[in-house]
């Protein structure tokens, strides 16, 4: 297994590193944790083809409704599961302080499991199928702040794009997987059964993710920052799968230690206020709290989860009729976006970089898009027409979409938030990450659909606007986005600045002490130097 990873990731971190460190326990561990993320991408996934069958049509009364209403009601439907997880997400973060990840990951997928179970009974009632969308939301997008945090902290750091990223892959499954289901039902399936099946399918990574957290280990730093100091080596030894006396253990430990001992002298107090100054008037967590916001905007921003959740009706727009045939062209999609990250997440997270891998698919997506909408609207499809030539190759650029968004903006986003925070910050962090997430997620959900059929023929527009974001995200990252390829979680403080403020102002402290014959506060980062090796 070693010298196959050797092989594959080209990264110092990983000819620096003992080997004995890529043990079973930190994959197994990602794959558990990372449920989460097919629990996300299954409850995207499946809505979007649920909404289109005959059955659930007539069930919620779409029927003899006009375009836009029709789209309206699409649009809430879809649109409460990520408005429950914009709160979600929010709320999340001082539960996973207060209480640890691992708990806090198996009670948000008992809350999602409960709005799932609600969604197959909710039997026509508009009003059951907002509130269990939002139930669910609200444990789907916990464990969206949680596990990706989870897997980050626990991960070697040569490999922690590729397990952070495995999030991103287990959504990409969890939606391929209900493009699937939400064909074969299609076929196969008739009455409310049709739409039942998939509804409650949902629930199958919620079960597996709360069985399996039982038999994880928490997360080493969060027991080093509730000052768990011994419990909080002996799971660092077990999960790098070395003795604790050994030296990449010692020095791993002691790293977190002094990082966090760093971050306590620049803000004083663990109490929220603390934190919020500390995230908002140090110009290093500030820069990393926005940054994370913004990548996630963006990657709403791209168009990718609008084909996500309306992938039927966007294939009509090009041409491809029948619900069969565009629940088979949206399977397709799917297949290729999980086949796209996994060969990304193996080959390039932790090789080519953050950095470049957004650049380059930036561009790459960008032109997709601007070529679908300049097909819409220049030689749009026809009823009973066969498709053009420049209508395959439209369908092909979808296709060319999915590889190119999960070589970069799929997965990117998630590893580069869940590894730049400080270690006091970093579950504020990554739920600001989610939240954004999650509220550009509502916002595309909820705007789609009417975007479709009011911005221009075939909604030829709003392939164009999503070109247009995909470029001003490419300027972003140039201008704004530093690389963290093979660095370790505590060498953050250093790429954005913060350790340099703390040597600041423990030389400041220091002088003022010197002159005042009190020693008290620099003293105490020297002796926690001392005794860590004690612990």
């Amino acid at each position: 297994m070693t010298s196959i990873l050797k092989k594959i990731i080209r990264n110092d971190a990983m000819k620096e590193d003992p080997v004995e460190i890529y043990g079973w326990r930190a994959f197994v561990l990602t794959l558990t944790a990372c449920m989460s993320g097919m629990l996300f991408g299954m409850d995207t996934g499946i809505i979007g083809g649920v909404i289109v069958l005959p059955a659930f049509t007539e069930k919620y009364h779409f029927d003899g409704l006009s375009k836009n209403q029709s789209a309206t009601l699409s649009a809430n439907i879809v649109s409460f599961l990520q408005l429950g997880c914009t709160f979600g997400a929010l709320v999340a973060y001082p539960f996973a302080d207060r209480y640890g990840r691992r708990a806090s990951l198996i009670v948000s997928a008992v809350i999602g499991l409960v709005g799932i179970i609600m969604q197959f009974a909710a039997s026509g009632y508009l009003g059951c199928m907002y509130t269990a969308r939002l139930i669910a939301g609200l444990g789907a997008g916990a464990c969206s702040m949680i596990a990706p945090l989870y897997v980050s902290e626990n991960a070697p750091r040569a490999l922690r794009g590729a397990l952070t990223g495995t999030f991103q892959f287990f959504n990409t499954f969890g939606v391929m997987l209900a493009f699937w289901i939400d064909y074969g039902v299609s076929l196969h399936l008739t009455g409310s059964s049709s739409y039942m099946v998939p509804l409650a399918t949902q629930g199958i990574p919620a079960v597996l993710l709360i069985v399996g957290m039982f038999f994880m280990n928490e997360s080493p730093r969060y027991l080093a920052k509730q000052d768990q100091w011994e419990k909080a080596k002996k799971v660092l030894s077990l999960v790098r799968n070395l003795p604790e006396d050994h030296p990449y253990v010692q020095n791993e430990f002691r790293d977190i230690a002094i990082q966090l001992e760093r971050e306590r002298l620049l803000v004083n107090g663990a109490g929220w206020r603390a934190l919020q100054r500390e995230m908002w008037t140090i110009p290093g967590n500030r820069k990393r709290a926005l940054i994370s916001f913004i990548l996630m905007m963006f990657q709403n921003l791209t168009g990718s989860n609008a084909i996500n959740y309306y992938a039927p009706t966007i294939f009509k727009n090009i041409g491809i009729t029948g619900t069969s045939v565009s629940l088979l062209a949206t399977g397709v999609y799917g297949v290729i976006k999980m086949c796209s990250c996994a060969t990304y997440l193996i080959f390039f997270a932790d090789s080519l970089g953050r950095r470049r891998s957004l650049l380059w698919t930036a561009i790459a997506i960008a032109c997709d898009m601007m070529y679908i909408g300049l097909y819409v609207r220049i030689s749009p499809p026809k009823a009973g027409v066969p498709i053009s030539g420049a209508g395959y190759f439209a369908l092909v650029c979808i296709y060319l979409f999915a590889v190119f968004f999960q070589m970069g903006w799929g997965a990117t986003p998630w590893i580069y938030v869940s590894e730049i925070p400080s270690a006091r910050l970093r579950s504020m962090n990554v739920s600001i990450a989610a939240s954004s997430q999650w509220l550009w997620n509502f916002v595309i959900a909820r705007a789609v659909p009417n975007m479709l059929v009011n911005m221009g023929s075939n909604g030829y527009g709003t392939y164009i606007f999503f070109s247009a974001c995909c470029a001003c995200s490419f300027v972003f990252v140039w201008f704004f986005v530093p690389d963290t390829k093979g660095m370790s979680l505590e060498q953050m403080d250093d790429l954005f600045g913060v350790t340099e403020l703390v040597h600041q102002k423990v030389g400041n402290e220091h002088a003022v002490a010197h002159d005042s014959g009190e020693t008290k506060s620099t003293d105490r980062f020297e002796s926690l130097v001392e005794n860590i090796e004690k612990v």
